[in-house]
């Protein structure tokens, strides 16, 4: 079973619960909505200002904010600023070098083909379309077109 780490679920679910949010908002209030402890909402907004997803402001009225608009954030970005690059086996990445079978193995350009349709699959889902109310058919169908219009 393929599993996105806890800290990446969260991830989504912080940046979802930003971008429903008209203002900056603060780690503490978003820990409030989302029952996600605030040293690890604290950690995932860190790590996403890093990613540069989103912008920190100091001060009285300071919080988060999305860096981007909604349609230019997608599901890939916001897992790959936590966990790092997408990869099903660490045989994909050019630095592994704790395999082997490197030099023979006839799997491993297939893998890079079967990583590349899942990190595509996960780019064309945009942060607009999580936060946007829709039916199972039309999310699907929206997904669909946006992963056409990407090809």
């Amino acid at each position: 079973m393929i599993r996105l780490t806890n800290l990446a679920d969260y991830a989504v679910v912080l940046m979802c619960e930003i971008a429903n949010t008209p203002e900056r908002v603060s780690a503490q209030d978003l820990s409030a909505s989302t029952n996600i402890p605030v040293p690890t909402v604290s950690k995932i907004l860190n790590a996403l200002g890093r990613g540069e997803l989103l912008v920190s402001h100091r001060g009285l009225k300071g919080g988060f904010a999305l860096a981007r608009d909604v349609e230019d954030i997608t599901v890939a970005d916001i897992i790959e600023a936590i966990d790092g690059p997408i990869a099903l086996t660490h045989c994909t990445e050019p630095e592994d070098s704790n395999c082997g079978y490197t030099e023979i193995c006839f799997m491993r350009p297939k893998w890079q083909v079967i990583n590349g349709a899942v990190r595509g699959a996960l780019e064309s889902v945009t942060l607009a379309a999580l936060i946007t109310p829709m039916s199972g058919e039309e999310l699907a169908a929206q997904f669909e077109a946006q992963a056409a219009a990407r090809n």
